[in-house]
């Protein structure tokens, strides 16, 4: 693998040499003031992304999932009920997890390239009269598939039902890169991942936690040390941390956020969503389609390409690392060999996109599959010149 040559996984993503820097920084005592200065402005600022008006901001030395077991752990007891669809890996990998902690899951079955069921879900609400199920769990951005879930429909399905359970939102894949309302779709608990649309290296979950889903620990009985939420407020309250942060991906987080407002988050979400449709031009000219099924379930950070009959996507991904040094993603699950992702979030630029999409082409050509050289390139061509862009400043 060519450290040369950009990334096209969903995540870790490209890192911009702004963000790399700052992570790059003399040690630090994190019980002096001086690192206030570092972490109060990354706590601020991802209040700003997720769009949160009150509760709290919690940033742990883990990835996305660590930030999954810190949202249970810190809010449900054993035996509690939990309802979640199974739509993709990452929805599957929470229910997983729920389990292994002894919960009860309720679990809503779809297709693999569907989104989150919202009539089923509803239907599961308004049939728990007794409301036993404490929490809902949800996929935002299944990338497995590059499927996007409707969040404020399920939202929408709660208050319908008149149910008071939480909502928990893994916007690993999501959130930093495509709209997130934290307030306004009513989400309790919302789970990032510092190497995704922040664009830093792993090891940071961070998570955004409302006043109720807080108010649910008081009650929550299953373990947790090193994931408290108790510790981490009280010390927050104190301006530290409960124990050594990784103090240089706290200031690259504070850089992040300060590159992507001066984008504008708007202007963010737009580029992702224009890099998405050119792949989309890309897949259709080669005669492929996304495994999403249908328009509306798009991702904007990651396409899944079902791949014709007889081929393998796992040895297109193969091949492009060993021949052409280049990152994509394989099939995952109940896809895997059937599809292969290009995932486009974080650092991009129209020269990178169609780099991977040049790739993809020669993999395609070198294994033998019906796709002819430079109609992929030219159609996202056509789309991104017809839909001119800035570059990101962060990939200065």
């Amino acid at each position: 693998m060519s450290l040369q040559n950009p990334v096209f996984i969903p995540g870790p993503t490209n890192i911009p040499e702004a963000i790399r820097k700052a992570c790059d920084m003399p040690t630090l005592d994190h019980r002096s003031p001086e690192f206030a200065k570092v972490f109060n402005p990354a706590v601020s600022g991802v209040r700003r992304v997720l769009n949160m008006d009150e509760g709290e901001v919690i940033l742990l030395p883990a990835t996305g999932t660590g930030g999954w077991e810190a949202a249970i752990t810190n809010t449900l007891s054993r035996g509690d009920r939990v309802l979640a669809a199974r739509f993709g890996m990452f929805s599957h990998r929470w229910i997983d997890m729920c389990q292994r902690h002894g919960l009860d899951v309720q679990v809503i079955e779809a297709p693999w390239g569907q989104g989150a069921p919202l009539a089923e879900i509803e239907a599961a609400l308004r049939a728990d009269t007794a409301h036993a199920i404490k929490v809902v769990l949800a996929t935002h951005n299944e990338t497995a598939t590059g499927v996007r879930s409707d969040i404020a429909g399920i939202r929408r399905a709660l208050d319908a039902a008149g149910h008071p359970a939480l909502l928990f939102v893994d916007g690993v894949s999501s959130i930093g890169s495509m709209p997130f309302d934290m307030a306004g779709w009513g989400v309790d608990v919302a789970v990032a991942g510092s190497q995704k649309g922040f664009m830093l290296p792993a090891g940071l979950a961070i998570l955004g936690v409302s006043p109720k889903a807080l108010s649910a620990m008081a009650n929550a009985d299953l373990p947790r040390t090193f994931l408290d939420f108790r510790d981490m407020t009280k010390a927050y309250a104190a301006g530290g941390f409960p124990y050594t942060p990784p103090v240089g991906l706290i200031a690259g987080l504070a850089k992040s956020i300060e590159l992507l407002e001066a984008e504008g988050l708007d202007a963010v979400y737009a580029r992702h969503a224009r890099f998405a449709e050119a792949t989309r031009r890309a897949v259709a000219a080669w005669g492929m389609r996304p495994c999403a099924a249908s328009p509306d379930l798009y991702s904007d950070t990651v396409t899944a390409i079902v791949v014709p009959d007889g081929c393998d996507g796992t040895e297109l991904v193969t091949l492009a690392a060993t021949k052409y040094g280049m990152a994509f993603g394989v099939g995952l699950g109940d896809v895997a060999g059937k599809v292969f992702r290009i995932g486009h979030l974080g650092m991009l630029t129209d020269a990178m996109l169609l780099s991977g999409l040049a790739v993809a082409e020669m993999c395609m050509a070198d294994l033998g599959w019906d796709t002819r050289l430079g109609s992929g390139v030219a159609a996202a061509q056509d789309y991104l010149r017809a839909t001119p862009s800035a570059v990101l400043d962060a990939a200065a």
